[in-house]
């Protein structure tokens, strides 16, 4: 994990995988914010961008928390969550890990859960990018 980047290969296509995410994030309960296509913008300005998509989703009960504590963390948060197909035609999920998020603030262990959020996170990562 680089600077608390977390990303996986994804046995699925791009849209699969971000379809995938989207689904598993609404069925536990959290919002999606906004689902930026970044090939697609790139596409409007006639530059070329292999698929590349980005999920902004969280859920207020668990953010809120971290942001009574430091204002400043609203930077990183709602999460947020890359699907990208690589020039070799291999799919990614990255995510910024949540423990890295509060570790950058500060907040070390006053974010009492963000150790439930970094195993929410990388669950729901790992049913979108591999099989049943």
């Amino acid at each position: 994990m680089a600077d608390g980047l977390t990303t996986l290969s994804s046995s699925f296509g791009p849209k699969e995988t971000m379809d995938r995410l989207a689904d598993q994030v609404t069925a536990k309960g959290m919002t999606i914010f906004a689902r930026i296509d970044h090939a697609a913008g790139a596409a409007s300005v006639g530059m070329p961008l292999r698929p590349t998509e980005l999920l902004v989703f969280g859920n207020a009960k668990a953010g809120t928390p971290l942001m009574q504590d430091d204002q400043a963390i609203g930077i990183d948060l709602p999460l947020k969550a890359l699907v990208y197909q690589d020039a070799d035609g291999k799919v990614w999920l990255s995510y910024n890990d949540p423990a890295w998020i509060v570790q950058r603030h500060g907040l070390g262990s006053a974010a009492a859960n963000v150790g439930a959020m970094t195993t929410g996170l990388a669950a729901l990562a790992r049913q979108a990018t591999t099989p049943e």
